[in-house]
């Protein structure tokens, strides 16, 4: 059963027939099931269905079980519910099952959802149960209806049983539980703070010490090497690599500085 549809049929069991105990399964219109020949859930929903035939004229109405179905509904929902048949037990999880019908049928996954308003869910929940009232001034089943009245006064039947502000309260409730939850933090203090990395200055490069002592080393120690270890009367293939090793090793020290580094957008 969706997230809060057990909520809203539990209070609409209640305004129904006053309870929402396993008794609640048992009520027919005007509280007359001592009548009956055997408990409501003890018969097949065919047995019901034949049996309402003269409630209306017995009891006032057909209404039968926790969410008051009339023989219409019943007919109806025997018709369009494919695995509905007539020899179930009208036990209390059959007809849960069919009030969640109803309620799919009104618009409980648009309301959820957020497609349909409170006030348009209220409306439509009003029109299936008449003890529900509607939620804003409308146009109800005989007349133009107020807030808080049934979509069916002046039928000389029904009227509504529950306060505007307590369905409304439910239904903030079911739209809620029909959310899905997000955690979040109990307060600021469980929120690690966010470390901002210093903003440090770094030198330029033509102002760092370290950039000219190697550059003047390397071209220092190229002179040096030439002169002092005769390097000129090598080939010239061991003098170029002699020299490459040098600068290579200049180059290297060099662009490991971070200054030249983030100059050269080399990151670290």
């Amino acid at each position: 059963m969706p997230p809060g549809a057990a909520l809203l049929l539990g209070f609409i069991r209640e305004a129904e027939v006053g309870g929402k105990d396993r008794g609640s399964y048992e009520v027919i219109y005007a509280h007359r099931q001592n009548s009956l020949q055997k408990p409501l859930t003890a018969m097949t929903l065919g047995e019901v269905i034949a049996a309402q035939k003269t409630w209306s004229k017995t009891h006032g109405s057909s209404a039968a079980g926790a969410y008051q179905f009339m023989r219409a509904t019943l007919v109806g929902l025997l018709r369009d519910v494919p695995w509905l048949e007539e020899g179930q037990l009208f036990e209390p999880g059959l007809q849960d099952g069919l009030g969640l019908h109803l309620l799919n049928r009104r618009g409980f996954a648009s309301f959820a959802s957020g497609e349909i308003t409170l006030t348009e869910f209220g409306r439509r929940l009003a029109m299936e149960w008449a003890s529900l009232p509607v939620l804003a001034e409308t146009d109800g089943d005989r007349r133009r209806v107020k807030r808080g009245q049934s979509y069916y006064a002046g039928d000389g039947l029904n009227r509504a049983l529950v306060k505007p502000d307590e369905v409304e309260v439910v239904l903030r409730q079911v739209f809620a539980a029909s959310r899905p939850s997000e955690a979040v933090p109990d307060s600021a203090e469980d929120v690690p703070p966010v470390m901002a990395r210093p903003d440090v200055r770094r030198k330029p490069v033509a102002r760092s010490g370290r950039f000219w002592t190697w550059l003047l080393t390397a071209g220092g120690t190229t002179i040096t090497a030439l002169k002092e270890l005769n390097l000129v009367a090598l080939d010239w293939r061991v003098q170029l690599a002699i020299l490459t090793t040098i600068v290579g090793f200049a180059i290297y020290a060099i662009s490991s500085m971070p200054a030249v580094r983030d100059a050269l957008g080399l990151g670290r």
